[in-house]
C-alpha cells in the first residue's frame, strides 16, 4: 500500500488564492474548503487508499515560546482563517483522518505519521503531499518522498540533494543557517544558500563546523563589512535548528490501518450538498 499525508494548511492557502470566492446559504466563505475537498476526493478516486490530513488549527505552537518572531496568525485574511475549522469538519465527514494541531504544527503531525508509516512493513511508499522545504528532512531514499501535487513532482532523497545541496538529515541545519522567512526566523548574518550547502555538505551538522569558520556580513550602519566566526553565533544557530527540526513523536496514529479510507460518513451527503449549493463569485478576480 501507499500512504498519502496531506498538508491541509498549505492546501487551504493554495486554494484560497487560486479559486473564486464562494458563500454558502449562511453567507460563510467556503470556496477554499470546496477546492480542497475536490482535490482530496480526486486523490481517492485516483486510487489513494490510506490518507491523512494535518492542519494548523491554531497557527501558534510551542515554537513561539522559543522565538518571539516565530510565525503567528497575524495578518491572515479572516475569510481564509474562518475556513480552517470547516475544512477539518468537512474532511472528517468524508471519512478522512484529520489531525488539527494546537500545541504542535501540521508539519510535526506529517513528520510523525511519515515515520510510523516508514516503519510499517505493509507500506510500500510514503508520499508527503506538500512543497514545504521543512518536510524535506523527512525524505528517505525513494521510500519516503515529497509529492508536489501542483506540478506532479516527486522529490526523493536525490532530488532533495539536487535542490538544496545537502541531504535530508542536514535540512534543519541548512534552514538554521539561511533562515526561513515564512516561519519567521532570519538565519545567521553572512550565510547564504550556497555557502550553507557547501559547508554542510562537508560537516553535515552545525556542531561539527569548526569554531573559527568565518562568514562576512554588512555592519549595522551598512558602511562596511565585518567578519564573524561561527563560535560567535553557534548558540543562535542551534536555537534556529530547534525551530526547524520537526517533531516526530506526536501521537497521531495507533496503526497504519487508522489511515484506511473506508468511505464517507452519514454526515457527508449533507455537508457536500451545502458546499455544492454555495454561490461562487466567478466575476471576482482570483486573490493574490
Amino acid at each position: 500500500m501507499n500512504v498519502h499525508l496531506i498538508d491541509g494548511t498549505y492546501e487551504l492557502f493554495r486554494h484560497f488564492y487560486a479559486v473564486p470566492s464562494a458563500r454558502d446559504a449562511d453567507g460563510r466563505e467556503v470556496g477554499a474548503v470546496r477546492g480542497v475537498l475536490r482535490s482530496v476526493l480526486g486523490m481517492i478516486t485516483d486510487g489513494a487508499t490510506h490518507v491523512g490530513v494535518a492542519t494548523d488549527h491554531v497557527i501558534e505552537s510551542f515554537r513561539n515560546d522559543l522565538w518571539p518572531g516565530y510565525k503567528t496568525g497575524a495578518g491572515i485574511d479572516p475569510a481564509l482563517w474562518s475556513q480552517f475549522g470547516l475544512l477539518e469538519d468537512t474532511l472528517t465527514a468524508l471519512g478522512v483522518r484529520v489531525w488539527p494541531m494546537v500545541e504542535f504544527e501540521a508539519d510535526d503531525a506529517l513528520a510523525s505519521a511519515a515515520l510510523l508509516a516508514d516503519r510499517s512493513t505493509d507500506v510500500e511508499r510514503v508520499f508527503i503531499c506538500t512543497p514545504d522545504k521543512d518536510l524535506a528532512q523527512c525524505v528517505r531514499g525513494k521510500r519516503v518522498v515529497q509529492l508536489i501535487r501542483r506540478t506532479r513532482e516527486v522529490r526523493d532523497e536525490a532530488a532533495v540533494v539536487a535542490r538544496f545541496g545537502v541531504s535530508p538529515e542536514s535540512i534543519p541545519d541548512y534552514l538554521a543557517l539561511v533562515g526561513d522567512t515564512s516561519d519567521g526566523y532570519p538565519g545567521l548574518p553572512g550565510w547564504g544558500e550556497k555557502s550553507a550547502a557547501a559547508v554542510l555538505a562537508r560537516y553535515r551538522h552545525i556542531e561539527q563546523i569548526p569554531d573559527d569558520w568565518h562568514t562576512w556580513g554588512v555592519n549595522a550602519s551598512g558602511a562596511g563589512r565585518l567578519s564573524r566566526t561561527l563560535k560567535d553565533q553557534r548558540e543562535q544557530a542551534l536555537l534556529f535548528r530547534t525551530l526547524a527540526t520537526l517533531r516526530r513523536d506526536v501521537p497521531v496514529l495507533a496503526s497504519i490501518d487508522d489511515l484506511r479510507w473506508t468511505g464517507p460518513t452519514e454526515r457527508f451527503a449533507e455537508v457536500a450538498a451545502r458546499l455544492d449549493a454555495a454561490v461562487s463569485d466567478e466575476k471576482r478576480p482570483v486573490r493574490g
